[in-house]
């Protein structure tokens, strides 16, 4: 009887993997990185897709390589534009451990991305789906990966209950996806699995009518799809005020300024302790508000830069979020006669929008720009720089 009831198993995971296999062949949306086999080509894909919707991806997708078209490429080319490529799809870190990859990889792979699992997993900003992912797709290895679109079509499949991010059941779904991956084309199986969770076994309204795979799906035979997988308790969002200082000379100049270290969080940093916010790159001067915003920013300016005459306008209030930061920034246009020496960056403020800075930064700018085209009001106060 046992040999008969896993007889009869293989049978419907031979079945599943047909199916499968032969609807994604079929159906499968035309992404560019489906058309190569490249593995760094492959790799910088499944980086950028991390926590970004795909139709965002593309056309950084595509403007990167143009910019960074080898491995060799993106491994000698400064870092600023590396970030400034990356500008504008967040999460800056992945952008720099690519580079910091690429540069390991160059000096201790000769420029090709590790075909071992354990070398790829040393890489920087590489784990455990992210080398499974590329390992399986550009050298055919037999790795099944598991992220959050395959884990829901496993959880429905087999009517798993519960947090599927709690480590012991996370644990289990890489088992149960190591059981079905189809060893002869492990890289058309795992992306084939990915495009099943991202276009028809959805978080929400399931189209299970679709689903070439679900006769042996418990959830939909329970009549569970809907409420499979449970949803997980979301954090209670943290709420931020910024002020901002768009430092303005006479000759249109801006003031940029930067973390020096990546763990910097201390206000009274040079940057207000606000560098991780604006992704640790070049930002304007900003402090956090508690209370009156402009009186925490003049004491601010005034006491790291030296800033006590200036004309100020207030701009309109900018909504920005970061994961479960709701931030509310209060930029303020600061108009000067000089900007002060040797504090950080002195640039083009019309140039800010093209390079490589946060998405707040780059909103904050052409707010700015929009408010220099507006004459100041002859009521202002403060100004005694003679501008």
């Amino acid at each position: 009887m046992r040999v008969m009831a896993g007889n009869r198993a293989e049978a419907n995971l031979a079945e599943f993997q047909r199916r499968l296999l032969h609807w994604f062949r079929v159906s499968r949306r035309d992404l560019p990185w489906r058309r190569t086999r490249d593995a760094y080509r492959v790799w910088i894909s499944e980086v950028m897709l991390q926590q970004t919707r795909t139709a965002a991806v593309l056309p950084y997708y595509r403007r990167f390589l143009r910019a960074f078209p080898s491995l060799r490429a993106l491994a000698r080319a400064r870092g600023e534009r590396v970030l400034g490529a990356w500008a504008g799809l967040g999460y800056y870190s992945r952008a720099r451990n690519l580079q910091r990859a690429a540069r390991i990889i160059v000096r201790e792979h000769r420029g090709r991305f590790p075909a071992a699992l354990d070398a790829a997993l040393e890489l920087p900003g590489v784990g455990e789906y992210t080398a499974r992912a590329v390992l399986s797709i550009a050298y055919g290895a037999p790795f099944a990966v598991l992220d959050g679109n395959v884990a829901r079509v496993v959880a429905r499949r087999e009517a798993i209950e519960g947090d599927l991010r709690a480590p012991a059941r996370w644990k289990k779904l890489q088992a149960i996806a190591d059981r079905w991956l189809a060893r002869e084309a492990p890289g058309d199986w795992n992306q084939a699995m990915m495009e099943l969770g991202a276009t028809l076994c959805t978080p929400r309204q399931p189209r299970c009518g679709e689903c070439p795979v679900r006769a042996g799906c418990r959830a939909f035979r329970l009549g569970l799809a809907d409420r499979l997988p449970e949803r997980r308790a979301r954090l209670a969002p943290v709420r931020l005020r910024i002020a901002a200082a768009v430092l303005v000379d006479v000759g249109g100049r801006t003031l940029l300024v930067r973390s020096s270290s990546p763990s910097s969080g201390r206000l009274g940093d040079a940057d207000g302790g606000l560098g991780p916010i604006f992704s640790r790159m070049w930002h304007f001067p900003a402090v956090s508000a508690n209370g009156d915003s402009r009186a925490e920013l003049e004491r601010f300016l005034a006491s790291k830069f030296a800033i006590r005459g200036a004309r100020w306008r207030e701009l309109a209030k900018l909504r920005h979020t970061v994961t479960f930061r709701e931030i509310t920034i209060e930029p303020w246009l600061v108009l000067v006669e000089s900007l002060p020496p040797g504090t950080g960056r002195a640039v083009a403020l019309e140039r800010v929008p093209r390079m490589a800075v946060s998405n707040a930064s780059r909103k904050i700018a052409v707010a700015a720009l929009a408010a220099r085209r507006e004459p100041f009001p002859s009521t202002m106060q403060g100004c005694t720089c003679g501008c």
